[in-house]
């Protein structure tokens, strides 16, 4: 019975220990927070000037101290680069290619183990927060930092080794961060800005381990980022980028990106009246490309982009030609859609790329004729597979393929498959396909504009191809079965208004004597097109793709380059 009444008077004492303990535990924080805050102030100034040898100093407003729970806080904190210095330092040849400017509403730590820091030697550190930041990030390239062995090669494990044997941060949060990317080079500055961005990372451990496990992506178990509203004009360019929201996700290998757009700097007219190079010029808008099954470990070891699957869902793009001002007088040999991914820089490598309801159209202006044509394929789907410019990756399947579908001017069920030799030195491709039934009328919009001709009746059964090309050539069989083929010859638009329309006689003539108005034509004879074309060094890839396909269509109807040159002498 004893035994059960002194169970109150021992608690009670526990938690008069308890107490006083507290109350000391909060007499000294104040205490230590009252006399040593100037201390604690000048110290890190002086620490931040001598590593950075001068070129950083460190400013705040105010710093809390609470010793029980483990919790700093600074306001208004900012670390700013001494530009004399900086100068001095490259004289010297040992500034570095990269300064920074931090300016944060707070910084926050917060559950630091002092005792863990104290006795073993090991920092403990529940969450660090910092907000409201404003963050610019300055690049200037030294030559003398590509040669000279640098401190960033000693591992950050290294450098702390001597104060603590491991360092452990639950989370760090980085909330409504404006950052600022500036690059000098050659004179010229270059900036990337994004606003209101957002990065958590989750797990940091740094000793003498952690930098080889292979869970972690640079110290870290887990990264999270936000970025809204992001646009950027390219430099050297007529072109600027975009999107809404950027969200990456390290735990579930993901990145989102909506509202993806790219576009001209300039007006169509001033872009085709400075274009030398005769490139279309390309308008993107897609809804939604999402990355997933991202190899992370790639990116930080290697800086290979890289993931298993890509999807670009939803929007439209279109590519601008304009012959008044574009002519076919540059060389474009060598630049077809897989030799310019080897060409790239960055390398990167997808294993699928998945396309679901995006709106593809193509518009030239005639420079003859004054008015544009369109060729347009709708709701396009299917897939891309082993898109990488990586050649130890290609080394093991050398082809990229592409399975795709659309409407056809919105009207006939196009299915076209591709396949690019990516090693190749000469830019082997093939490209085979059908073309469901549909009116051939519909052409009209692409055909008129450009070629002054229209297709006055028409019935497309069926088309399929097979062809082989590369850079010089493009060879295969194309079939066309079609019936009730006939076509108008126009007088050009600008010609007196009693000439307007159809040329009566050369319409008469091609339709009754030139044209196979069917195919099987009317001797149940079926014609087929024998593709051999010789590419013209100044037409792109997609133009002598459809060069091509245009000599077997015009095959396969009786259009003949014999028949065509006596066209031109009866006009």
């Amino acid at each position: 019975m004893e035994n059960i009444r002194s169970i109150p008077r021992t608690w009670k004492w526990i938690g008069g220990v308890l107490l006083l303990v507290l109350i000391i535990a909060l007499s000294l924080g104040g205490y230590y927070a009252r006399n040593w805050k100037p201390k604690i102030k000048a110290k890190l100034e002086e620490v931040v000037q001598q590593k950075s040898k001068g070129l950083y100093t460190l400013t705040y407003d105010d710093i809390e101290l609470h010793i029980l729970t483990g919790t700093v806080r600074l306001k208004n904190v900012e670390l700013f680069s001494d530009s004399i210095v900086y100068h001095e330092q490259i004289a010297s040849k040992t500034a570095p290619d990269n300064r920074f400017h931090v300016k944060l509403e707070s910084l926050e730590v917060e559950g630091v183990s002092l005792w863990s820091a104290l006795i073993r030697k090991k920092l403990f550190i529940r969450h660090v927060a910092l907000s409201g930041a404003d963050l610019l990030v300055l690049t200037e390239s030294h030559v003398y930092n590509e040669t000279v062995k640098r401190d960033s090669t000693t591992s950050l494990y290294d450098r702390i080794k001597e104060t603590f044997k491991a360092i452990q941060v639950d989370k760090v949060s980085l909330d409504r961060f404006n950052i600022v990317y500036s690059k000098t080079e050659s004179g010229n500055t270059n900036e990337i800005k994004a606003d209101s961005a957002q990065f958590r990372f989750y797990d940091i451990l740094v000793d003498e381990n952690s930098a080889q496990d292979s869970t972690r992506l640079y110290y870290f178990k887990a990264l999270q980022v936000d970025v809204p509203k992001f646009q950027y004009e390219i430099p050297n360019s007529p072109y600027k980028v975009g999107f809404d929201r950027l969200m990456l996700d390290s735990k579930e290998d993901k990145l989102l990106l909506t509202k993806i757009n790219l576009a001209p700097k300039i007006s169509k007219v001033d872009y085709f009246r400075n274009d030398k190079e005769n490139k279309a010029l390309i308008f993107l808008d897609f809804d939604t490309i999402r990355l997933e099954k991202i190899r992370f470990r790639e990116i930080f070891d290697s800086q290979r982009i890289s993931s298993r699957y890509v999807y670009v869902m939803g929007g439209k793009t279109s590519f601008h030609k304009d012959k008044r001002f574009q002519k076919d007088n540059v060389n474009k040999i060598g630049e077809a859609p897989h030799q310019k991914i080897m060409a790239v820089n960055q390398p990167f490598c997808f294993d699928t790329v998945f396309v679901k309801n995006v709106d593809l159209s193509y518009h030239e202006m005639s420079g003859k004729y004054l008015r544009e044509g369109i060729l347009t394929f709708q709701q396009a789907h299917g897939h891309l597979t082993n898109v990488t410019n990586d050649t130890s990756q290609l080394e093991k399947d050398k082809f990229m393929r592409a399975d795709l579908q659309a409407n056809l001017m919105g009207s006939g069920k196009l299915h076209a498959l591709f396949g690019f030799d990516m090693l190749s030195k000469d830019g082997r491709h093939s490209y085979a396909g059908t073309l469901g039934n549909m009116e051939i009328s519909a052409f009209n919009r692409i055909i008129t504009p450009l070629l002054n001709l229209q297709f006055a009746s028409g019935n497309i059964r069926r088309i399929r191809f097979d062809m082989q090309g590369n850079d010089y050539r493009n060879w295969g069989k194309f079939y066309f079965d079609y019936d009730q083929l006939k076509v108008n010859l126009l007088y050009p638009p600008d010609e007196e208004t009693n000439k307007r329309g159809k040329r009566g006689i050369l319409t008469f003539l091609i339709n009754q004597l030139l044209l196979n108005d069917s195919n099987p034509d009317a001797n149940e004879v079926y014609h087929i097109g024998e593709v051999d074309y010789e590419r013209v060094p100044e037409y792109s890839h997609f133009k002598t793709i459809w060069k091509s396909l245009q000599e077997g269509l015009q095959q396969t109807v009786g259009l003949s380059e014999s028949t065509k040159r006596k066209l031109k002498e009866r006009e």
